[in-house]
This record gives structure tokens, C-alpha cells and sequence, in this order.
């Protein structure tokens, strides 16, 4: 960013005849030039300079938008073993398709688990989806998600992250939206690996849980920030129409922000369908905010696939399945109560990415 000026002069014109205030913009580095207008534009007679320095605003503008069919092309569905151990099976794309665990239209991507299926113990896991872009995105992007509906139910892991899975914890993982066992609100983390911290106390809404983003620390729970608003995960997030879901990162931050479907303070340009060019500068403070005074953001994170997955169970929703509030153990229950799983899907209007 070019920080300038904005100058506020009284201009007055004796071969015009015309006077008044104008304004006009330069960067600090063409300040001299204003002190010599008097002398070089013998027009233009200039008085009482008022300069007030601010900072340009950094447009992003729009490089990708997935909407309905458009994530067919742009996204692999990855029928791979759960990295996290979880209760489940992962669907090629044709095999989703086929048995209407995928399906989109022109405004919305589903992405469903199965939900009728009684499991046998020593058989697959429960059907569900893993998907990841193609493309990959580095610093100086940003992500939007308008998500209508979001996977729910005791024994559900649903994420929206981003990564590079095949150098892992190496060019680190940001969780934009995550949470097991209908446990409310969202929570956004950092994995990295060793040297990378974050203040306990920063500019964000949400709450600093954990500081230390190192993978091999606490179990690989990193640095997680939980946010402010109830509404940010789960039910509560489904029975207000769901929202949007914000990151921003750049060499010196990463930024995630979140606004409920019925909040009248949600950005123009964030509720905005297609919109092509947005300025994060007008967001507000973030839910959660991860700077680089102590953590070399630039170095620990690369270019990275965004991930939309649900698991069962597994290292997380399994581990604290017990402390839930959820009946049975978290494995018999998704083994024998498919019905139970009618609303674990996601519900997608559109993700943009946007980029300098």
C-alpha cells in the first residue's frame, strides 16, 4: 500500500474568475511539487494547505467463482483413507454422483452423507465427500464462502480449510471453518510446524484459545481463535439461513470473518453474487486475526488447495465425543443410526477467490 495525502486548498484563479476548495491526492513523495505550485502554475494561486495522510485501500479482484456445476471441473473428489482416522468413506466424484450424495444446481452445491445405510462394523466407513480445488493459492488472496447450510449432528466433523496435503505440516494449514458434535461456535486455527506463535491478546472479535500453531504441540490443536458470534457453527448456523465466511492472507496476516445471514452489517461486496472486485479494508475488526509478529507467516505458509470435507468420528469428534453430550460411543452411533444423518450436508451458493 502507497500511503499519500490528501491536500485541502483554498484555489483561486484571477484569469478564470473562479474560486473555492479543491482537493487533491499525492503520494508523500510528491509533496515538494505542492510547495512549488505557486511558482510553477502562475493560474493558480494556492492558500492555506491542509494535509491529511491516509493509506490507499488494496482492491482484490475476482479470479474464480464456483458456483453449482462449476466446483464438477473446478474440484477433485478425493476417495482416499481419512487423513484423520475418521468413520468414514470417501466418494470418487462419479460414485457421489451416482448415489445422489452430489448434486448441483444452478445456485448450490450439495454435498450430503449417507444417510440411509446401516453400517457394518468391519465394512466402510459412512459415505460422505472430500473435495479439493485444483488450483492453488498463495499470499495476498482471499477466500469468500456464501454457505446456505452446513453439516450437523453428534459424530460430524465438517471443515473448510485450506492446505497443501502432499508437503503437510510444511507449508502450514489455515482452518477457516471447523467444529465436531453440533459443539458451537466455529472455530478458525493455524497448523505450522515448529516457530510459529500468536499473541494471546490482538485486534479480533473472537477468542484466543490456544497460541502455540506448532503441529506437534498439544495434540495438533495449533493456534485456534473461537468466534464471537453463536451463530457461526452448527444448528444455530443453520436456523438463520447460514452466512459468509471470509479469509484474507497475505505475507504479514492471515484474517477470517464471519457474518450471519441476517446481519444487516455484512459488506456489500461480500453478499454481493459475483461481485469482482472487494476491499477488505471496509470488513471491520475480524473474528480472528493470526499477524507475523511472531510467526513468520511468508515462509510458513505456501501455496495451498481449499478443502471442503465431513468425517465421522476420528481424532477429534471421536476423542471428544463422550464429554458431547452425544448418546452411545461416537462409532456405534454413526455405525447404526443413519437416519441421524439427514442434515449432515453442506448447502453452497458460491466460493470466490480473489486475488491482487
Amino acid at each position: 500500500m502507497v500511503p499519500e495525502t490528501r491536500v485541502h486548498a483554498y484555489v483561486t484563479s484571477p484569469y478564470i474568475g473562479w474560486q473555492g476548495i479543491k482537493s487533491f491526492a499525492f503520494s508523500t513523495y510528491d509533496l515538494a511539487v505542492v510547495h512549488f505550485l505557486p511558482f510553477a502554475m502562475h493560474s493558480f494561486w494556492i492558500f492555506a494547505l491542509s494535509f491529511t495522510p491516509f493509506v490507499r485501500a488494496v482492491s482484490y479482484r475476482l479470479t474464480d467463482n464456483w458456483v453449482g456445476s462449476a466446483f464438477l471441473s473446478e474440484f477433485t473428489w478425493e476417495n482416499i483413507p481419512d487423513p484423520t482416522h475418521g468413520r468414514v468413506n470417501y466418494l470418487s466424484q462419479a460414485d457421489s454422483l451416482a448415489r445422489g450424495l452430489t448434486v448441483t444446481s444452478a445456485n448450490s452445491l450439495l454435498l450430503k452423507a449417507d444417510s440411509t445405510t446401516t453400517l457394518d462394523p468391519n465394512g466402510p466407513g459412512r459415505a460422505s465427500n472430500r473435495i479439493m480445488s485444483k488450483k492453488v493459492y498463495n499470499h495476498n488472496t482471499v477466500l469468500v464462502a456464501d454457505v446456505k447450510h452446513m453439516p450437523v449432528g453428534c459424530g460430524t466433523w465438517p471443515a473448510l480449510w485450506s492446505t497443501n496435503v502432499g508437503t503437510w505440516p510444511n507449508g502450514g494449514e489455515i482452518d477457516i471453518v471447523e467444529g465436531v458434535n453440533d459443539q458451537t461456535p466455529n472455530a478458525m486455527t493455524l497448523h505450522t510446524t515448529e516457530g510459529c506463535t500468536m499473541p494471546l491478546s490482538r485486534s479480533q472479535k473472537g477468542t484466543a484459545v490456544t497460541t502455540d500453531c506448532y503441529w506437534l504441540t498439544n495434540g495438533n490443536s495449533g493456534c485456534g481463535v473461537i468466534s464471537e458470534n453463536g451463530n457461526s457453527y452448527g444448528p444455530p448456523f443453520n436456523s438463520v439461513g447460514g452466512g459468509w465466511y471470509a479469509m484474507e492472507r497475505t505475507p504479514t496476516f492471515i484474517k477470517v470473518w464471519f457474518w450471519p445471514r441476517n446481519d444487516a452489517s455484512v459488506p456489500a461486496d461480500v453478499k454481493t453474487l459475483g461481485q469482482s472486485v472487494i476491499n477488505t479494508d471496509s470488513w471491520g475488526v475480524p473474528s480472528a486475526f493470526f499477524p507475523n509478529t511472531q510467526c513468520d507467516i511468508s515462509s510458513k505458509f505456501g501455496g495451498h488447495n481449499i478443502i471442503i470435507n465431513l468425517t465421522f468420528c476420528g481424532d477429534w469428534a471421536g476423542a471428544v465425543y463422550s464429554t458431547s453430550g452425544c448418546p452411545s460411543t461416537c462409532i456405534d452411533y454413526v455405525n447404526n443410526n443413519p437416519s441421524a444423518f439427514v442434515n449432515a450436508y453442506w448447502d453452497i451458493t458460491a466460493i470466490r477467490m480473489y486475488g491482487l
